[in-house]
Order: C-alpha cells, then structure tokens, then sequence
C-alpha cells in the first residue's frame, strides 16, 4: 500500500511539473487599485527553472479632486513592488501562483503636506492563462495583492485585485 501511495505521488508530481507554464520573461502591464493599489504598473517577470519566478513592478497613481474653494485636494503615489511566485499547473495553460512580497512607494499629497516614503509587506495570489502552448506570446491574468503597510500614508491594511497582460520571451 506504501508503495502504491508513493508511486502514484510520484507520479502526480511529474505530471504537473511537465505542464508548468512559467515563461523566462515576461513585460507588459498591471492595471488596478483598490485601497493602496499602485494603479497603472509595468510588469516584468523573470522566471527561475519551471515553477518558480519574481516579478517587478513599477507602478504610479494620482488622483485629484476639485471641490470648490478649501476643497480641492491631489495624490501622488510612485511605488515598486517585488513578489516571488510558486507556480503551479491546473490545465495546459492554465495556472495559479502565490508568493510573499514587498513593496516601496513614494507618496504626496495636497501641497506637500504630507509626503514620504511608505513601505509594506504582504503577498499576492491569482489565476493566469499562458497562450504560449498556441502559439501565441502572451501571458494574461488576475490577482489580488494584499500589502500591510509598516509605514507611510496608510500604515495599515491595503492592496487590490488587477489584471494584466504581458508578452512573454
């Protein structure tokens, strides 16, 4: 029994290693938000054997607001994040990862009166479909990425879900 436990986990293991979908590179865009989101992002991916990669982003949002007189108020906010991805096949292109990760940002907003550097902690999880097995060089997903800001604007509970397109070399 032992042995047949064994041998059918060493077989699954190799099945869903033959079918892992990360790519060398990949570059392209995330696009999202939610509260602390990073809103646009360039996205690139480096991957590292079959099931394991970084990804780096370089992400910028402002928002402005006009309300009328004592009202009006803007913010900026630069940021880079780097996640590690565990990758794993569900069907021939399809895949989900997860992974820790952190991010630095640069904030401003309204006339410079509170402004710094945040930094947080925190992960990211999703769903991507990888075309390559088609043919085609593109790498589309959605993820969410949950980041506890240790310090800055928000110091506390942020992030979004995005979606992204990358093309893949």
């Amino acid at each position: 029994m032992r042995k047949t436990l064994l041998l059918i986990s060493a077989l699954v293991c190799a099945y869903l290693s033959t079918y892992s979908q990360v790519n060398p590179n990949a570059i392209g865009v995330r696009g999202g938000g939610g509260f602390g989101g990073n809103g646009l992002e360039v996205s690139y991916q480096k991957g590292f054997g079959e099931s394991n990669r970084l990804e780096l982003d370089f992400g910028f949002r402002s928002r402005r607001y006009i309300g009328g007189p004592g009202k009006n108020w803007y913010y900026n906010h630069l940021a880079v994040s780097g996640i590690y991805h565990w990758v794993w096949n569900i069907t021939h292109g399809l895949n989900w990862f997860v992974g820790p990760g952190a991010q630095v940002g640069f904030y401003d907003d309204y006339y410079g009166y509170n402004s710094g550097i945040g930094i947080g902690v925190g992960g990211q999880i999703g769903f991507e479909y990888d075309f390559n097995h088609l043919g085609v060089p593109i790498l589309v997903g959605i993820d969410a990425r949950p980041m506890w800001d240790l310090m800055g604007y928000y110091r506390g509970f942020g992030g979004g879900a995005a979606l992204s397109a990358r093309y893949t070399f």
